[in-house]
Order: structure tokens, then C-alpha cells, then sequence
């Protein structure tokens, strides 16, 4: 029973402090910069325990002082918590109103997707105005190696991860035109690298077209891809190309929304 009420203390204590640490934090935001006396007055512990608190922040990152003036305020180590969240925010969310504009403005079917294993899957879809008809991809697996989403995809991993992926999917034909040779597959990602966006000329489905961008995590990796894609004789491989701009610059503005300032 002693150590149980031992116990309860201590959770207690420490619930405590880490609510003093929080109170600390909220006021170094407000103010900008605040000293141990008026921190400990503010948060209504003594000096000693407000003192001990900040060098328990200062040790993790959070809180620095402020050269020669005897103050603290907030630290770097808060951009890479603040970060933590913008990575888990809703990719889908924060892309859906960039799709529905990039659909107005390209006019074709605009996709979302993410990798899943060794295969690009779809999170999200908005129609263009010139879709009459257009098949849902939405949940869908579909090949890396024959989609302008996968070759995107691909494109920013490092070598060894794509080689393994690859060689997990296999280089599957699906049409005349998918690309089934290593070192062609090699040279088209190299591409896609150098200017941002890869195309696909009716590798997957005779008929279909399509161009996609890289979106980037608030760390700078390449997390998704957004896609345009339409009937090959309205969404001819020189049209796509014309649109690339557009597109890119919908993937940075999406980027930008989960928290890449590159």
C-alpha cells in the first residue's frame, strides 16, 4: 500500500511538472524572452524549481539563453516538434483543394497517390471539366515502373531501395510502349529528376496519357505525387509538357501546405 501512494506521488509530481514545462513554454511564446524570477512568478513555484524546469528544457532543445542578458526563450528544437505534426497532417486534406484547381486548370483527371509497398496506390481523385467519363483509380494499386505517379516515385529513392523494389515488382509489360528495359527505366527516372515531372505515353492503358510531380514532406522527401492524366489523342505527350509548369507548381504548393519551405 506504501509503495502504491509512493506511486501516485510520483505520477502526480511529475503530471506537475510537465504541466510547469508547458506553462513554460506558452509563456516564452507570448513573450519572447523571459527571465527565471519573472518565469517562477508567472508559473507560482520558487525560483529554484522554475531554474530546474528550464534546465530541463535547455537540455532538450527547447529552450535556449539568451547571450548576456540572463534571459531564455525558445530554441530550434521547437521547429522539429512543430514538424513532427505537419508531417502527420492529412495528405489528402491539405492536397484536395490543389487538385480541384489543377483539374479546373489542366482540365484532365487529377490523381494523388502514395507508395505502398512495390506499387503506387490512390488516395485521391478530382475530375477536370473535359472527363466526361473517367475511371475511379481511387484505392487502386498500380505498376511503379508504367505510371507517371510510380516513375515519380521511383525516381527519389536512392538506389539501392529502387533496385529493390524493381526487382519485387518485376519490369511487367502491360502495353507495346511500357518500358520493360532496365537501363531505359534507369535513364527516364534520371530524367524525371532533372525536371520535375515524368510522362507516361500509354504505358499502362492504349489511350491514356499521363504527367506527374513530386510533393515533399516538410523535411524535404518526396512523399506523393500528383497526376494529370487524359485520352492520348486530347492529352498528346506535347500538351503534357506544355502543362508541366502548372502541374509542378501544384506539387510545390501542396508541399508547402505539409511544411517544405524549400
Amino acid at each position: 500500500m506504501a509503495d502504491e501512494s509512493a506511486s501516485a506521488r510520483s505520477e502526480g509530481g511529475g503530471v506537475q511538472s510537465v504541466d510547469r514545462a508547458v506553462s513554460i513554454l506558452e509563456i516564452l511564446s507570448q513573450r519572447g524572452e523571459a527571465g527565471v524570477s519573472e518565469i517562477a512568478l508567472e508559473i507560482g513555484v520558487h525560483k529554484s524549481t522554475a531554474f530546474r524546469l528550464l534546465g530541463a528544457l535547455e537540455s532538450r532543445g527547447l529552450v535556449e539563453q539568451a547571450e548576456d542578458r540572463g534571459k531564455y526563450r525558445l530554441s530550434f528544437g521547437i521547429i522539429r516538434l512543430a514538424g513532427g505534426v505537419a508531417a502527420r497532417l492529412d495528405l489528402t486534406q491539405q492536397a484536395r483543394p490543389v487538385c480541384r484547381r489543377l483539374a479546373e486548370e489542366i482540365g484532365e483527371t487529377v490523381n494523388l497517390a502514395v507508395a505502398r509497398s512495390h506499387y503506387a496506390v490512390n488516395l485521391d481523385q478530382v475530375r477536370g471539366p473535359s472527363a466526361v467519363t473517367a475511371h475511379n483509380w481511387v484505392g487502386q494499386l498500380t505498376p511503379l515502373h508504367a505510371t507517371s505517379s510510380g516513375k515519380v516515385l521511383l525516381a527519389h529513392l536512392d538506389e539501392r531501395r529502387r533496385a529493390q523494389l524493381i526487382t519485387a515488382a518485376g519490369l511487367e509489360s502491360y502495353t507495346p510502349n511500357t518500358v520493360t528495359s532496365p537501363d531505359v527505366l534507369r535513364q527516364q527516372l534520371d530524367e524525371a529528376r532533372r525536371r520535375g515531372y515524368a510522362v507516361t505515353v500509354e504505358e499502362y492503358e492504349i489511350g491514356l496519357n499521363a504527367i506527374a510531380a513530386p510533393i515533399r514532406s516538410y523535411e524535404g522527401d518526396v512523399v506523393a505525387a500528383v497526376s494529370a492524366s487524359g485520352p492520348a489523342y486530347r492529352f498528346s505527350e506535347k500538351r503534357m509538357h506544355e502543362l508541366a509548369p502548372s502541374l509542378v507548381a501544384g506539387a510545390d504548393d501542396i508541399s508547402h501546405r505539409l511544411g517544405y519551405v524549400g
